[in-house]
């Protein structure tokens, strides 16, 4: 089995709308951090220097939104209600969700915005089927290209509503994306919505899932490996936070050697 990497990294030294706190105790630090814990909760007195080197462990702390990342939206996400209940949380999603078999439709030639129905129909051509009911569709946009940059997250493209519920109709419940968002750009939506205030243009893909339940990966990476790759399987497990709306993800694509 080979596994290819799907995942793009926190990293807190690139650009991100939302900042990433990165700070990290050395092994050393982590020592001294060790012992004034000790002293301060338990009344220990321990002395450092007794360590190999002084050190203990170092210590990451982070501070970042859930959707910083690769990461899986949960259908409490879209909104406080849904017409089919109650929206679950991250933690609250069946695990066989996230371990099925993928398409890759390759709709990287589309312009910043986004793609409707006949779109992604011609997508099913070219990858030589249509998904199954619970394949994991995964949308290779190409901007994965601009991680890192402001670009990243205005210059990409994303479904429209009548796009997202053809993959639903189908049966799909995991929709992937390599861009910042399945939706096409804040900026472009409400730019669309200033010409004739139609709200069927904000948000179309975010806010089916009001209406179908469904769970969205954003932010993936390296989808071309996949592109000539006719079967494989995707494994996406989502961090299980308690009531949140999304999880972070290490998302591969696991392919059976020849």
């Amino acid at each position: 089995m080979r596994i290819i990497d799907l995942s793009t990294p926190v990293d807190a030294a690139v650009w991100e709308p939302n900042p990433i706190d990165h700070t990290v105790l050395s092994p050393a630090e982590g020592a001294v951090h060790m012992a004034e814990g000790m002293r301060e909760n338990y009344g220990l007195d321990f002395d450092p220097a007794a360590l190999p080197g002084g050190e203990l462990l170092s210590l990451d702390t982070l501070r970042l939104t859930t959707h910083t990342g690769t990461h899986v939206d949960a259908p409490s996400h879209y909104g406080s209600t849904a017409e089919y209940g109650k929206p679950r949380h991250i933690d609250q999603m069946p695990l066989d969700w996230f371990f099925r078999p993928g398409l890759v439709l390759d709709i990287s030639d589309a312009p910043v915005g986004t793609v409707g129905a006949d779109r992604i129909r011609q997508a099913f051509e070219q990858a030589g089927r249509a998904p199954q009911p619970m394949d994991m569709v995964l949308l290779h946009t190409g901007a994965n290209a601009l991680a890192g940059t402001p670009r990243y997250f205005t210059d990409f493209v994303g479904l429209d509503g009548p796009a997202t519920d053809l993959l639903l109709d189908l049966g799909v419940r995991v929709i992937g994306t390599d861009a910042f968002s399945l939706d096409a750009p804040f900026g472009h939506m409400i730019r669309e919505y200033q010409k004739n205030s139609d709200p069927s243009v904000l948000w179309p893909a975010h806010f089916a899932g009001r209406r179908r339940e469904y769970c969205q990966i954003e932010r993936l990476n390296n989808l071309d490996a996949l592109l000539d790759t006719p079967s494989f399987t995707v494994c996406c497990f989502p961090v299980k936070i308690a009531n949140a709306g999304a999880g972070w993800a290490r998302a591969v694509a696991l392919v059976a050697q020849q």
